[in-house]
């Protein structure tokens, strides 16, 4: 009992830290210079625009609850706890800085520094299970009807259109292309510094509650997995091996739900150096 609650404080101080470094980014260097960067911050942006004296955290919390509504009905209470608890303290440190303006004018280094803290703040909230609310729920809930399109495609197309709308709504191709420059830093910094090169981690897990585990796998992470048949070397007894594949940042996340369900399994992380298939790299994608 101790040590899960242990976890969860741990996960809590790492989300609400992730949360401050985001709106940070957003209200210091991104909102009061125009840049409006893709996903629901940079809607709600766009919103601002058009009904000035609403600070962007207030406009942000109040879009995010239809989507949050509709995620809890189709993932549940249990799934979204935190990331409520991440779009609320988010918004509110955002209200909170906004008075505060400008750390720089200068708008590439407003779309560096923005790009670099938005993408560890993101990190950090994504390392522990809870997102930042907005797109990403979107992009599950369209996952769970369209599968054959990859989650990074549908975050593409989102960030794309809400960069493009803000072109258009601001009058200013300047701050689009500025926007799309810190959605670009954004992506490369949580894609190869703070994720390091491997794209994912391959799980091996024998455990008598395998179908609860592969349940939970799938709809938590949005992870695919095989049951293989395996028999225990010693005892001779038929096991299941429940193989599955996760990006990086979800490793965690992953084990502590193997730990809720079995403390008792037995688990085998491996790097996957290379991974085709949906979600992953097309099949006749060239390797280097």
């Amino acid at each position: 009992m101790k040590k899960m609650l242990k976890s969860l404080l741990t996960d809590y101080l790492i989300i609400s830290l992730g949360s401050a470094i985001y709106a940070v980014a957003i209200s210091l260097f991104l909102d009061p210079n125009g840049i409006i960067p893709g996903g629901f911050t940079g809607l709600a942006m766009i919103v601002g625009l058009f009904i000035p004296g609403v600070k962007t955290g207030t406009i942000v919390f109040f879009l995010n609850i239809p989507i949050i509504v509709v995620g809890i009905v189709v993932f549940g209470l249990k799934f979204l706890s935190s990331t409520i608890y991440s779009v609320v303290l988010s918004s509110l440190i955002m209200n909170l800085l906004a008075p505060l303006g400008p750390l720089t004018r200068d708008p590439l280094l407003c779309c560096v520094a923005g790009g670099c803290l938005m993408a560890i703040g993101l990190e950090m909230v994504l390392m522990r299970g809870a997102t930042t609310g907005g797109t990403d729920i979107i992009v599950k809930l369209l996952r769970k009807k369209i599968r054959s399109v990859s989650a990074g495609t549908l975050f593409i197309a989102t960030d794309g259109l809400v960069i493009l709308f803000a072109a258009i709504a601001s009058g200013n191709i300047d701050s689009g292309l500025y926007a799309a420059l810190c959605t670009i830093i954004s992506s490369v910094v949580m894609d190869y510094i703070l994720n390091g090169r491997s794209e994912a981690k391959m799980l091996l897990v024998v455990s008598d509650s395998f179908e609860e585990i592969a349940s939970r796998l799938m709809v938590e992470l949005d992870a695919g997995v095989t049951l293989l048949e395996g028999m225990g070397g010693y005892s001779g007894a038929q096991k299941r091996v429940l193989l599955c594949v996760v990006k990086k940042q979800s490793v965690s996340k992953a084990l502590r739900i193997i730990k809720q369900l079995d403390d008792r399994s037995f688990a085998i992380i491996t790097t996957a150096d290379e991974v085709f298939g949906e979600g992953y790299k097309h099949h006749g994608a060239e390797s280097f």
